[in-house]
């Protein structure tokens, strides 16, 4: 095995990727990349669940406060920022690890996914945008359904940026995204690599991220999605689609209450995270770290993620 190491955490929302990636990267000599579309924004901080100064403990991560919420950031953008990183940690001579629950982000820098420029119309991507705007969302995903059905399921109305992505790509290619992806899945990866997927019991995962919601809101989610409209941040930007600042976003303007925010954001988080789940045991290299197996010990856990990184690295000794 001649390839250089990677590690990989990930997981639906909530199940505690922050610390544990931290504690990975304190016992293996790591760095973090964040895989993740919203923490990479400033400003989207409780929104976002973004890692905090005293979290990293002392932890360099990257893609984390990069962008102004009206700059793009695409699939594009993240894998050439993150293969930048990564030779980047290599030449550090410490291990890259890839942190965040965006499967697809991680899957473009896995298997090196070769995105050409023809792939990227963006006069197309500018009329969809203005579609999704003028029609809204359920119509730009119904556009999606008639042409590739199966992305349709995997993806959410809210995305508006993954659906103009399979929509954009199946005009340009006329080829469907989703088989794109299943084919990718088969590629090679240029990286020796341990793909862990963290989970837990449905119903523990679903408490976790309703609490978690619960403490957003406490620290001033409200006040945050304010403040980033009173800066000039237009809630139509795909930074604000995240789930939590469009639904804000429309209690602050009138359009519902406050409770019917937070009952939303709940409920389209719990779903955002059983679609995660779907893509990741999709993946054929990823490994499944269940809560349960480990009695609920985030030590326990800790201890396995550690040794088995390590022998990953040990197979790749030499190399960086």
């Amino acid at each position: 095995m001649d390839n250089k190491p990677l590690i990989i955490l990930t997981g639906p929302t909530a199940s505690g990727k922050t610390e544990l990636s931290v504690r990975l990267a304190k016992a293996i000599n790591g760095e973090i990349i964040s895989a993740d579309s919203i923490q990479v924004y400033k400003y989207m901080d409780i929104g976002s669940a973004k890692v905090t100064k005293e979290e990293m403990n002392g932890i360099t991560h990257y893609l984390i406060d990069e962008l102004e919420p009206d700059e793009e950031f695409n699939i594009y953008i993240f894998k050439e920022r993150a293969v930048k990183y990564i030779n980047k940690i290599y030449e550090k001579g410490k291990i890259p690890i890839i942190a965040g629950g965006t499967g697809f982000y991680i899957q473009s820098v896995l298997y090196d996914i070769d995105f050409n420029k023809e792939d990227n119309d963006k006069c197309y991507r500018e009329e969809l945008e203005k579609i999704g705007k003028d029609m809204g969302r359920e119509y730009l995903h119904n556009m999606l359904k008639s042409v590739d059905k199966k992305s349709a399921e995997d993806i959410h109305p809210n995305n508006i940026k993954r659906v103009i992505r399979a929509l954009e790509y199946y005009k340009i290619t006329g080829n469907k995204i989703s088989e794109h992806n299943e084919s990718q899945r088969k590629r090679k990866s240029p990286y020796n690599f341990r793909y862990f997927v963290l989970n837990m019991d449905r119903e523990l995962l679903y408490d976790r991220i309703n609490k978690r919601i619960d403490i957003m809101l406490e620290k001033g989610l409200a006040g945050e999605v304010e403040k980033l409209l009173k800066m000039g941040y237009d809630r139509n930007l795909v930074s604000m689609q995240g789930i939590g600042y469009k639904e804000i976003a429309s209690y602050l303007k009138g359009e519902i209450s406050y409770e019917e925010a937070v009952y939303i954001i709940k409920r389209d988080t719990r779903h955002f995270a059983k679609r995660q789940l779907t893509w990741f045991r999709r993946e054929e290299n990823a490994e499944f770290v269940n809560y349960r197996d480990f009695n609920m010990d985030k030590d326990k856990i800790t201890e396995y993620l550690i040794r088995e990184s390590l022998n990953t690295i040990e197979k790749g000794k030499g190399i960086l």
